[in-house]
């Protein structure tokens, strides 16, 4: 077997169907290999590049990657695993957001040899009856074998009828693509297999689909999303990556190994055994050698050192005050939210109580401390939240 398609399949949770997948390998044929995303969220994590590698792996082997960008779906936004109805994003929304995309997913696969399609080039184009059409090759009960739809059903919790067509819409793309080969989180599996089946309604070989593991994010329980600020971000300088690397929770450690490098089996397992430290060094390095360079990782490593033993690190972000902002001073939570260190004041006034949050080197305890020019040293003011996140606070 290639040694990209063993790498491809050695991290797939599933296959539909080995057989198949296989006469399609072997027959010697380009393939479209197909993902898609949804642009309501474009920073990208790690948890992205668990299927961003399996595509690139697709394209050493000579394959088309066809990165499809959900701007007409995410109009009514993926239902997976949501107790209800997600507000619709606008088509300049998803538009804005879909922008991005591109510099991020380059980052592992060949801009020269990826093809990114917006799915409203074909869904926009259709009309009632085509919507009918689509709408009559799945029944009601089917679409309700769907996990999260049963369960809100079954709870009496609101299903909009347009929620319903997500995933005939998203296997649509399928259709209107004539893939061969479609990727995508084990969250996604139904939409996936839908389109399989509308393949074969319209005439067409049904796509191999491949579903992949989902990423544990640094809380160790929930997946790996940006919402719950639980991500290493790819777009994360190499500091941030390497300290948020070290806070990976040891029992899923080998899980990042495994989905996000390359690393073989046997090398993982070496390291793993070792010290558990180390294993995160070394996790912090490999991904900083991917992402960024080789070069910046003694840098990232320096800085760690220099947050791990209660220092403050240099080169932190800087936010400016003005005189005319402390001229009756400044309540800290006020303070935190301005700087962005910070979502809301009840954010602040949390992480004040549970004492994460230091001035110039000094936990804070009081919630409703006004801050005036006398707490800034010569102009300035160095603000800690948790182990490893800074701003340093000038008076412009």
């Amino acid at each position: 077997m290639n040694k990209e398609l063993q790498l491809i399949l050695s991290k797939a949770e599933h296959v539909y169907s080995d057989e198949t997948l296989m006469k399609k390998i072997n027959s010697g044929r380009k393939l479209k290999i197909k993902l898609g995303a949804d642009p309501s969220r474009p920073d990208l994590h790690l948890g992205h590049t668990v299927v961003l590698r399996a595509l690139k792996h697709f394209q050493n082997m000579g394959h088309e990657v066809i990165f499809v960008i959900g701007d007409f779906t995410a109009m009514i936004g993926d239902p997976s695993g949501k107790s209800k109805t997600r507000p619709a994003l606008t088509f300049e929304e998803t538009r804005r957001s879909g922008a991005s995309y591109f510099s991020q997913v380059t980052k592992i696969l060949d801009p020269h040899k990826t093809k990114v399609v917006y799915n409203s080039e074909w869904l926009s184009k259709m009309n009632f009856n085509d919507v009918l059409k689509l709408a009559s090759k799945y029944t009601v009960a089917r679409i309700l074998e769907r996990d999260d739809f049963n369960k809100r059903f079954k709870s009496n919790t609101p299903i909009g009828i347009h929620e319903f067509l997500y995933p005939l819409m998203q296997g649509y793309d399928s259709v209107a693509l004539q893939a061969d080969i479609e990727i995508g989180g084990t969250d996604q599996v139904f939409n996936l297999l839908v389109g399989r089946e509308l393949q074969k309604d319209y005439g067409q070989e049904p796509q191999d689909v491949l579903t992949f593991p989902l990423l544990v994010g640094l809380d160790g329980k929930n997946k790996m999303s940006k919402s719950l600020d639980n991500y290493i971000g790819l777009t994360d300088s190499p500091e941030v990556m390497y300290e948020k690397a070290m806070q990976i929770p040891d029992n899923v450690l080998i899980d990042y190994f495994i989905l996000t490098t390359d690393f073989p089996k046997n090398k993982i397992e070496e390291i793993m055994k070792g010290d558990i430290v180390e294993a995160h060094k070394t996790y912090a390095k490999e991904i900083i050698r991917m992402y960024h360079g080789e070069e910046f990782i003694e840098a990232a490593e320096r800085r760690y050192r220099t947050i791990a033993n209660g220092g403050i690190p240099k080169n932190i972000s800087i936010f400016e005050l003005t005189k005319k902002d402390l001229a009756s001073g400044i309540l800290v939570t006020d303070l935190l939210v301005k700087s962005e260190l910070v979502s809301s004041k009840s954010e602040g006034r949390r992480l004040i109580e549970q004492r994460g949050i230091s001035l110039n080197g000094q936990k804070l305890e009081d919630v409703n401390k006004i801050l005036l020019s006398e707490d800034f040293v010569d102009g300035e003011l160095i603000v800690q939240k948790g182990k490893n996140k800074f701003k340093k606070i000038i008076i412009k």
